[in-house]
């Protein structure tokens, strides 16, 4: 899914008008499209790599605008989110070119040419393992090849469920990848996880034997990053090679168990702002807290880190955690370990390269049910930053 595509258009009339258009049905049977507006050249040709868009879901020159462009067709719910749960199985895309320049009634159209192309997570001859060992719950993708391989251990944020789908991309790369599943949607209260279980999880990929047990990292998204971080800084049997933490903070603290961590969290939830009928959470952490106590001491991590940070968050304050981040570091004399990479322009959800944007989507909190999370952000400058 993050090769690029080439996409060209021969033996049209030249300076033709004519529409590409993307079409994906999603596992929940939502359909998402894309399209762009062109020009034929003297040729009677359109080069997607070279030439602009002139309207559409894009404009300019976008080579993958079909893909990062994609948006719920209208008069789809709301709130939706694509993300690819079965890994196994690759996201399929109907591309077109049609005469004129078209926005709308697609379905009602006969196209003058179409194919269907197929998107991966896993290359071939990647291997997916269920992890159920000593109560931690999991799915490791190993690299094909003799091995043994780096290793990850991936955790994503606060919406909890097992989410494989960067592991599976990360293991088409090399890397023996772990997606860790730690919260179960909807039933925080009810969780077991804790400090041992992160340990646990990590001590299950490092004794693999087609992991190079010395060659470890850990990547967190939004609350994963605050997971990492906190492992990295105090635990004693955690020693990642590095940490990349993206759209993450280092607040809140990882304590004990996570119950605890999200009832101390919860307890600034009447900063919770909602405008246009959007929740905006990133108020529950501002302004920086200068407790100690209340964050993690990135000033005792050891490894490099990588910050990824979105400019427009409206989910968790990045920009201002960074901030905070670089000061301590700075003080405590690891300065040097550290690097941030700040995209103005895009929102909280940074995922794999050509995965379309979200600004806002339906999401569960605990104790309020299904809500519509601002996550912010805009199209264009969003795309860009997924090609960290």
């Amino acid at each position: 899914v993050d090769e690029k595509i080439q996409i060209v258009v021969r033996n049209l009339r030249p300076k033709q008008d004519v529409t590409l258009h993307s079409v994906h049905q999603s596992e929940d049977k939502d359909f998402w499209e894309a399209f762009g507006h062109y020009v034929s050249d003297d040729n009677g040709t359109v080069t997607v790599a070279k030439d602009a868009s002139l309207s559409g879901t894009y404009v300019g020159v976008e080579a993958m605008g079909l893909m990062w462009s994609l948006r719920p067709v209208p008069g789809s719910r709301a709130g939706l989110r694509l993300r690819k749960k079965d890994v196994l199985s690759p996201l399929v895309f109907h591309i077109s070119v049609h005469d004129g320049h078209v926005s709308q009634g697609f379905t009602q159209l006969t196209p003058l040419e179409s194919l269907v192309i197929e998107r991966w997570y896993m290359a071939p001859g990647v291997r997916r393992l269920d992890i159920r060992e000593r109560g931690v719950r999991g799915t490791l993708f190993i690299p094909p090849g003799p091995g043994p391989f780096p290793g990850l251990l991936d955790m994503w944020g606060g919406g909890g469920g097992l989410v494989e789908y960067r592991a599976a991309l990360l293991a088409s790369h090399g890397f023996a990848s772990m997606a860790l599943e730690y919260l179960t949607p909807g039933e925080l209260k009810k969780l077991k996880a804790d400090v041992n279980y992160f340990e646990t999880a990590y001590q299950i990929l490092q004794n693999h034997g087609m992991v190079q047990r010395d060659r470890l990292a850990l990547c967190g998204l939004s609350f994963g990053g605050a997971v990492a971080l906190s492992m990295a800084a105090y635990s004693k049997i955690i020693k990642p090679q590095c940490c990349v933490c993206i759209s993450g903070s280092h607040i809140p603290l990882i304590k004990k168990s996570l119950d605890e961590t999200f009832e101390d969290v919860m307890k600034y939830r009447s900063k919770i702002r909602i405008e246009n009928n959007q929740v905006i959470w990133r108020d529950v952490a501002l302004p920086i807290t200068t407790d100690p106590t209340l964050k993690v001491d990135v000033g005792q991590i050891t490894c490099p880190v990588l910050l990824v940070v979105a400019g427009d968050d409206q989910n968790w304050p990045t920009v201002e955690s960074a901030e905070d981040i670089q000061q301590i570091m700075e003080k405590a004399g690891n300065h040097h370990l550290l690097q941030v990479h700040i995209y103005p322009g895009a929102g909280h959800l940074i995922e794999p390269p050509y995965s379309p944007h979200h600004r806002a989507t339906n999401f569960r909190v605990q104790g309020k049910g299904k809500t519509l999370m601002l996550w912010g952000g805009q199209a264009k400058p969003h795309a860009d930053a997924k090609l960290l």
